[in-house]
């Protein structure tokens, strides 16, 4: 029997999001440009497939093909009379569905594969009802059956070299090459943001091919491309990845522009097709300072390799894009949070000379979204993530707000390892506990603090050249981070003033700061999941963040924070964590803050060191001290619950009007958005995206074997 947490429940949670009454609202030219925008996102979204691991994009076709011929509500039928069960043929829907929002078959929060949870015999049966070109489907299957369900060895989760799967790097590359190249990227001042490193051996010496994504494969652009010598290894820089796809992106927001409202858009979307057409981060970073202009649009949006937190060396973004309606009544709360903030980074717990020298006021607006692509849709964002263009010019914040309504909502009988006393405050101010450290996190957890870039009394250490937190920090940086933010947050939820914007006062405000804090200890406590023990490694930086709190406030004492095993009701391991409300304002505030300087300091000064020894530290998972998290780590795979899926509606041109079109919050509808997104040039789409797996195909790490698949298929 396979281990749960790699295959989703058939009764995982799937929700619709609703933005229909904000589409509505908006000018037939906003939809237009609505429309173009979502259709560069999802389609830079398949990118993710060939970012995530090597059969992927594959599966992807696969599944296409099998329900662009029959939709599920037709196969259904067709799948009894073949002689699956109903539980067989939902867990199919279910894997298919998992597949898609994830945008590849590792989940997108925690890096875990997941396999369908039915016989491998049980699918191919499924398959030979659906065969509409036996020889075409057969050879698709032949390509990724075995990867499909393989559970061998480093396959089970993203990682480098022996940690895990990663497409960011060949299958030979491990983490000395990443060092290397990361050092060749700085001395050509190339960012790794959009590139992939692959390493082939010629006569017997290594080298290495940096591939920039673009449209373009060759000749002049705003990216130096070429081969080079550095320490002793031949570097080539090239064109071309991820190319078809590129060139649809910037087929769309060509579209767009015809539709944009002004010129701060219309530079906005030049700059990133520039970007998406020759390779070039320079580009990006030209239409992300237009972007940062483009002050209180309707219709906000931002499409780019971004986030890096699945490459395992922290360096490289994730292809994601979004396109949303901004909530006004919502957002009010937001540019007041805006306005204060002078007032409230200096009650931040560092000195002044480590905070930015000019506090530089953001857009800070609640979304409802209409779109978002990548393999995950986050709760808030908070970008550019260029390190110069923060310091200096400034970014923005955004809230999801349908995402926060829809995805974090639970139930009582849903609630793990509180007390029952607990639970219903917990129902009743997680959501608006949640909004505010959202705010706090976005706009003073990632929008404070400096990084020193050149020598300052007092100061021995800081970036030099075209070192950023990211390529200094790598494996650590984006946990660091997060976690930093999230310290702010709690640290600056216990201000009067902060807890009044967000319209919280007296007893009411106790009872947010308390919850707050609770979610942040039980998330702790959660994160355990998301630790792999025979690597001693964390595939998820929100919940290795959340970790180190729980750690940080336990190493506080005095009663804080209570975390015990017990035997819960259905006799089965369970824990139970409390907090102590009577001390956060002192003992909690205490700890927090002077870990929070920590955190700040280090990171200005650039000391991999000392922030390594520091986070390292905290993070360590062992069944030594007071609590034994190892054991701890297997009552929360028992008890844990998988997380939300979400079904995004689709918009399609029908004359001069465009129209919303929403699907059901079931696997079925989630699936169904799938295939009537990109039926237009379904055939031609496929297509390629199986030529850019071959292309990649030279450089998997290893081939799953017929019997290792076989073991692990629950057959």
């Amino acid at each position: 029997m396979v281990d749960s947490q790699y295959y989703l429940p058939n009764d995982i949670g799937v929700s619709a999001l609703d933005c229909r009454e904000a589409f509505s609202l908006l000018s037939p030219r906003e939809q237009m440009y609505s429309h173009f925008l979502s259709r560069a996102a999802w389609y830079g979204g398949l990118a993710v497939l060939l970012q995530t691991s090597p059969e992927s994009a594959n599966i992807f076709v696969l599944l296409q093909k099998i329900f662009r011929k029959q939709p599920a509500a037709e196969l259904e039928p067709v799948a009894m009379a073949a002689g699956l069960t109903s539980e067989e043929y939902q867990a199919f829907l279910v894997y298919a569905a998992g597949l898609y929002a994830n945008m590849g078959n590792y989940k997108s929060f925690g890096d875990t594969k997941f396999i369908p949870n039915l016989p491998k015999v049980r699918v191919l049966l499924l398959l030979k009802t659906n065969l509409r070109q036996p020889g075409e489907m057969e050879a698709l299957w032949d390509s990724c059956s075995s990867a499909l369900f393989s559970l061998e060895g480093k396959q089970k989760q993203l990682g480098l070299g022996s940690k895990g799967i990663t497409t960011y790097f060949s299958g030979n590359c491990g983490l000395e090459d990443a060092e290397l190249a990361q050092k060749f990227l700085d001395f050509q001042k190339l960012s790794a943001y959009n590139t992939r490193l692959f390493k082939t051996e010629k006569g017997g010496k290594m080298s290495y091919e940096v591939r920039l994504a673009s449209a373009v494969k060759s000749g002049t652009g705003e990216t130096r491309c070429g081969s080079f010598s550095f320490e002793d290894q031949e570097f080539t820089v090239k064109r071309g990845d991820y190319a078809q796809i590129m060139e649809r992106v910037c087929h769309y927001l060509e579209e767009a522009q015809a539709h944009a409202a002004s010129e701060n858009q219309t530079k906005m979307l030049e700059g990133y097709r520039r970007s998406f057409t020759f390779g070039s981060i320079d580009a990006h970073k030209e239409g992300s300072r237009f972007w940062i202009k483009d002050k209180g649009p309707t219709v906000e949006s931002y499409i780019g390799f971004i986030e890096s937190y699945r490459d395992p060396f922290g360096s490289r973004g994730e292809f994601e894009g979004f396109v949303a309606v901004v909530n006004k009544a919502m957002s009010e709360r937001f540019a007041k949070l805006v306005s204060s903030a002078e007032v409230l980074l200096p009650e931040l717990p560092w000195p002044r000379d480590f905070e930015k020298d000019t506090f530089l006021k953001p857009d800070f607006t609640s979304l409802d979204v209409l779109t978002f692509t990548g393999s995950g849709v986050p709760a808030g964002i908070n970008i550019p993530n260029y390190d110069d263009i923060r310091q200096s010019e400034g970014f923005k914040n955004v809230s999801l707000g349908n995402v926060l309504a829809v995805a974090y909502a639970t139930q009582k009988e849903k609630l793990t390892f509180l007390e029952e006393d607990d639970k219903d405050a917990y129902i009743k101010w997680m959501l608006p506990s949640f909004e505010m450290q959202v705010g706090l996190h976005e706009l003073l957890g990632h929008g404070s603090g400096k990084l020193f870039v050149q020598q300052t009394v007092g100061v021995t250490s800081w970036y030099r050249g075209n070192e950023t937190w990211d390529s200094r920090f790598s494996t650590i940086a984006s946990s660091y981070e997060e976690c930093r933010a999230e310290c702010v947050g709690l640290f600056l939820c216990l201000n009067k003033l902060a807890l009044s914007i967000f319209g919280h006062e007296g007893q009411d405000a106790e009872d947010v700061v308390y919850i707050n804090w609770l979610y942040m200890v039980r998330a702790g406590l959660l994160g355990l999941e998301f630790y792999t023990p025979e690597s001693s490694s964390w595939r998820q930086a929100h919940m290795q963040a959340s970790f180190v709190i729980l750690r940080v406030l336990l190493e506080a004492g005095e009663g804080l924070v209570h975390l015990e095993e017990v035997a819960g009701a259905d006799g089965r391991p369970d824990a139970r964590i409390a907090l102590d409300r009577t001390k956060i304002h002192t003992v909690g505030k205490s700890a927090i803050q002077r870990f929070l300087c920590k955190l700040q300091v280090l990171k200005a000064t650039a000391d991999v060191a000392g922030g390594r020894a520091l986070y390292d530290g905290y993070s360590a998972v062992t069944d030594s001290g007071p609590h034994d998290f190892l054991r701890l780590r297997d009552t929360v795979l028992l008890r844990k619950e998988d997380r939300k899926m979400l079904v995004q509606a689709n918009t399609r041109v029908q004359g001069e009007a465009v129209e919303l079109v929403e699907y059901e919050g079931s696997a079925a509808g989630l699936i169904h958005s799938f295939t009537e997104r990109f039926q237009e040039d379904a055939e031609q789409l496929e297509a390629d995206l199986l030529e850019l797996s071959k292309r990649d195909s030279p450089f998997k790490p290893c081939k799953a074997t017929a019997s290792s698949s076989g073991a692990n298929s629950q057959g």
